[in-house]
């Protein structure tokens, strides 16, 4: 059979031409992207990429933040590690984060549980939990030094009043990070109920079903079914409440201002301290850069162990 010579040409450079009005329209794509994304990366550039940058400069520097830059090394590591009151606080940040966490995630879970049985008082309900997480966090502090205050705290009265003596919530050594920790509890609930409370609604009913079918009892579904089910949402729940209470600070300045006892300092508390009260930049950067990678490395660990708890329905 004869072949037209004439035509492979342009049977071959056919396949081509799509090629290039494809790249060109990827080209014109990714520009168009770039342009409608510029003022987000410029955002981002600006105000965190560019102060991450400066502050890593700065953890291997000295700087009192008017007198010029100085290289200083590992020394700011050196003397924070040699810092005992760094160490009592870092201490405090681990105990706070051990009370507030568990304790406003188990709450948050069972009120959630509890609000599905609420009916029409739902939305009500909802939107007492919510008030204190759109709240400030200096008026919650303010409202709880009050509660706090041991001469004139309603909490006081209505523990006298039972026959449980009150403790010196802000002053006793042995209750101050506690203290933090029930507010902490009290302001996270909101959101914890309303992540929780969507987790639930998530859960297909046939699970259940299927569940109380095999004559599982209300227990038995629970610990099975509605808990391994809900694993996703506790391991992003899990992930913010510990970066967010290990970066606990407004409430210590309001209690305490900027004399805060050993006992009542936390590490965030520390990096504003030495950055704004004693002007050395250098360690605080270095404190600050430290408090990332130990951050980091507690996200990359729950990461890594989600793999053996956390179930994603399908």
């Amino acid at each position: 059979m004869a072949i037209d010579t004439q035509v492979l040409p342009s049977a071959r450079t056919a396949p081509g031409r799509p090629r290039r009005k494809v790249s060109r329209r990827h080209r014109k794509d990714t520009i168009a992207a770039f342009i409608f994304l510029s003022p987000q990366l410029f955002g981002l550039i600006v105000f965190m990429l560019g102060p991450l940058g400066f502050a890593l400069y700065l953890a291997f520097s000295h700087w009192d933040g008017f007198g010029t830059v100085t290289f200083a090394g590992l020394s700011n590591f050196t003397e924070l590690f040699n810092n005992p009151r760094i160490r009592h606080s870092a201490v405090n940040t681990v105990w706070f984060t051990v009370l507030q966490v568990p304790g406003v995630m188990i709450t948050g879970f069972l009120f959630a549980l509890f609000m599905q049985k609420a009916g029409k008082m739902t939305s009500v309900y909802r939107l007492g939990f919510v008030a204190p997480v759109v709240t400030s966090s200096v008026a919650v502090a303010t409202i709880w030094l009050y509660l706090f205050n041991p001469d004139i705290s309603p909490v006081n009265t209505a523990l006298r009043a039972v026959g449980i003596s009150a403790p010196n919530w802000l002053q006793d050594p042995s209750f101050i990070i506690s203290s933090f920790a029930i507010v902490g509890i009290w302001q996270g609930l909101g959101y914890q109920l309303i992540m929780f409370m969507a987790g639930l609604q998530s859960i297909g009913a046939s699970y259940l079903e299927a569940a109380e079918l095999d004559g599982c009892s209300a227990w038995q579904k629970l610990r099975h079914v509605t808990v391994p089910l809900l694993s996703p949402t506790i391991l992003f729940l899990s992930i913010t409440s510990i970066i967010g209470s290990f970066q606990v600070f407004d409430y210590i300045y309001v209690f305490m201002g900027t004399t805060a006892p050993d006992e009542a300092r936390t590490i965030v508390y520390e990096i504003v301290q030495m950055a704004f009260q004693e002007f050395n930049f250098g360690a605080a950067s270095a404190l600050a850069f430290l408090l990332f990678l130990i951050l980091l490395g507690i996200t990359g660990l729950q990461m890594a162990a989600q793999k053996r708890w956390v179930h994603y329905a399908e």
